[in-house]
């Protein structure tokens, strides 16, 4: 769930100055130009620092990025750039510090775990609103349309609309797994899977295999879809690793956690994890960040072993 861009600091000094000088701007269309050039800045440059070794110093730092886009955003709220970096944004800071947090804390503190869920939920609709917001830019009557028949709303969307129904489907999801109480967010399960099935259709390769990784963990759950559901999760983790060249642990830490834990297979599920953290984080510096977190997913995971698969 972590993507592969690059936001220097400097940046977002940059943007914090541009910001407060707009606030003293008395034309309107001149302070909504200055905000909109510092946007595209911040949208090519991406809302995460996955180059990075350090994920505490991103962790740390993530919060004040993306809330400087949210000020941009209230500037200028229909700039398609800034609503594809904060959906994205927020749906890894979520997944990334405070939902594995919560799963973490479970063991320990039910009451810590359950309050870091609460919060990783907020942030996944948070993410998802300003998914759905982008995706209103290419169809208007989205929302209505989704509700009614989603595969026929989502017919018009573009392959340069692939980002934001990949993103705005990973948060909506993220929210339905902490939301398992909730029949409301339960009944949104056939808009998540248009969502993600539209952005397949339409570049089965985004970001190196992202799509088919995140359907290697939905395809456990989908609704009526044909044949095995670990077959299908499978087929997905197979295309996963071909388009990353084997050079990223998420795929194999979602086939460990989504399909071996399912199927009690303890020798896959130390196979996977063992080769997860067998990737070099520094062959390809662009995932190094998503690389590590998902290391640490991974020794989570085995450490869990015993409770997770019955011998």
């Amino acid at each position: 769930m972590l993507e592969s861009t690059r936001q220097p600091l400097v940046t977002a000094r940059v943007a914090a100055t541009v910001l407060l000088l707009c606030a003293t701007l008395p034309a309107c269309s001149i302070k909504k130009m200055a905000v909109n050039k510092i946007g595209d800045a911040l949208a090519e440059s991406g809302a995460t620092f996955t180059s990075d070794d350090d994920p505490e110093l991103i962790e740390a730092a993530l919060p004040f990025s993306l809330k400087l886009m949210e000020s941009l955003l209230a500037e200028s709220p229909q700039h398609r750039g800034l609503l594809k970096a904060v959906t994205s944004g927020f749906t890894q800071y979520s997944y990334a510090f405070v939902h594995a947090k919560g799963d973490e804390f479970e063991d320990r503190d039910l009451d810590a775990a359950i309050a870091q869920w609460d919060r990783a939920k907020k942030l996944y609709l948070r993410a998802r609103n300003y998914g759905l917001r982008g995706l209103e830019l290419t169809l208007e009557e989205l929302p209505g349309a989704l509700r009614e028949d989603p595969a026929a709303a989502l017919a018009g969307m573009r392959t340069e609309d692939v980002p934001l129904l990949y993103w705005t489907a990973a948060s909506w999801a993220g929210a339905i797994v902490l939301s398992k109480d909730d029949p409301d967010l339960l009944g949104d399960l056939p808009q998540v899977e248009a969502l993600v099935d539209r952005a397949l259709e339409l570049d089965e390769g985004y970001q190196d295999g992202a799509i088919h990784g995140f359907l290697i963990s939905y395809e456990m759950v989908r609704p009526g879809g044909e044949g095995e559901p670990a077959t299908r999760a499978r087929k997905h983790f197979d295309r996963a690793m071909e388009l990353s060249g084997g050079q990223l642990a998420s795929p194999l830490v979602a086939l460990a956690e989504s399909v071996s834990v399912v199927e009690q297979n303890r020798a896959e599920f130390d196979e996977l994890l063992g080769q997860a953290l067998a990737v070099d984080p520094d062959a390809r510096p662009e995932w190094r960040l998503s690389n590590l977190i998902y290391q640490r997913r991974a020794r989570w995971l085995l450490d869990r072993a015993d409770r997770l698969i019955l011998e």
